[in-house]
């Protein structure tokens, strides 16, 4: 009889039991979630700064000693002593043109002046012997006159000898085609053996010592572009070369361009720039103040530039990604032309794996 009654006892709490433990599953609150880490980061306070306000344009550099050679004479090319490139000093020989005809010249007009010399020193000698003639009364003062002419004649016909055997000497030098100043040999056109005249370019001669950026300004700019006025000779990359200032202001108005002629010195230690080469002239016309941030703060998409600032939430900061314009960048930096404030905190690391809205802390 105990062992039927054993298991109807059992039952009841076993079921009492499930009860409880079900009733107790559902009422047990769920776990709370983490909050998510903020993340370290580098910000930037957005400040005012300086910003040029300028201009870029294609301007020519040119030397203000640059030299075209072309013969004073006529005559074949015998000799080429030098090759484009080569730096020559002043006076270097650089042609040779034949000389064989004019050294033909020099030799006749040498035998003409011996022969007028010869004439001169007998109507030299004449005139004493005739003046003394005169004096002891052997001969009439007529013959004596006559003497003294013919003297006077000869004397100009030799020193007209001499001065035309002279001014064939001074012509060989023509032949020989030297550079006028210390330079930079150009292009050789011509070969040995070619025929050449006054209109032939044998090649330049260009110092690249002083050296000018010639830069047109629209005419709309007439107001604003004076002498002293900042310029910045860049490369292809947008690197500043050298330094400059206007240091010429056309007075006149180029008709063809409407522009107006400015120039900048290059400074003699610049060796980057050459004759005839083709650069960037930025002329900053004024500077204000205006914000700036840094160019590791500004991100690109479709497009539009953006950044990460830090704003205040709560206790802490959340990232908030705004579209920004921005201005030429002016050395690390953006000037900001819509979009942002004084004061605000760009974010100016872990810009990849930023996102809307996730906690961050500034470091800086």
């Amino acid at each position: 009889m105990s062992s039927t009654l054993k298991p109807r006892r059992i039952l009841p709490f076993a079921i009492c039991a499930t009860i409880c433990l079900l009733a107790g599953c559902k009422s047990a609150p769920p776990p709370v979630a983490a909050a998510p880490q903020a993340m370290p980061v580098q910000v930037a306070p957005v400040t005012l700064s300086p910003v040029p306000n300028s201009d870029t344009y294609v301007a020519t550099i040119k030397s203000r000693r640059s030299a075209t050679m072309q013969p004073q004479v006529d005559g074949n090319l015998t000799r080429i002593f030098v090759k484009s490139g080569d730096v020559v000093k002043a006076g270097q020989l650089l042609m040779q043109i034949d000389p064989l005809k004019q050294v033909a010249t020099v030799q006749q007009q040498q035998g003409t002046e011996a022969q007028k010399k010869a004439v001169y020193q007998y109507n030299q000698g004449e005139v004493e012997r005739q003046r003394k003639l005169f004096e002891a009364g052997v001969t009439s003062k007529q013959a004596y006159d006559q003497a003294v002419q013919a003297y006077q004649n000869s004397k100009g016909d030799f020193d007209s000898s001499a001065a035309q055997t002279n001014t064939a000497k001074q012509q060989l030098a023509y032949y020989q085609i030297r550079a006028p100043f210390a330079g930079v040999v150009g292009d050789i056109p011509v070969h040995v053996g070619d025929y050449v005249s006054a209109t032939t370019i044998l090649t330049t001669v260009d110092e690249n010592a002083d050296l000018e950026a010639y830069i047109y300004v629209p005419t709309e700019r007439a107001t604003e572009v004076k002498p002293g006025l900042p310029v910045d000779i860049l490369d292809n990359d947008g690197n500043v070369v050298v330094k400059s200032k206007i240091s010429f202001l056309s007075p006149q108005v180029d008709n063809g361009l409407q522009s107006i002629l400015v120039k900048a010195e290059i400074p003699r230690t610049t060796e980057r720039l050459r004759n005839e080469q083709l650069v960037k002239a930025r002329i900053t016309w004024n500077s204000n103040p205006a914000p700036v941030i840094p160019v590791l703060a500004v991100s690109m998409v479709g497009g539009q530039t953006f950044v990460f600032i830090a704003e205040p939430k709560g206790d802490g900061y959340v990232a908030h990604q705004i579209p920004v314009n921005v201005g030429e960048t002016v050395g690390n930096t953006y000037p900001v032309l819509s979009g942002l404030k004084p004061g605000d905190k760009v974010i100016i690391s872990g810009l990849q794996f930023m996102q809307e809205g996730a906690p961050v802390k500034p470091l800086g």
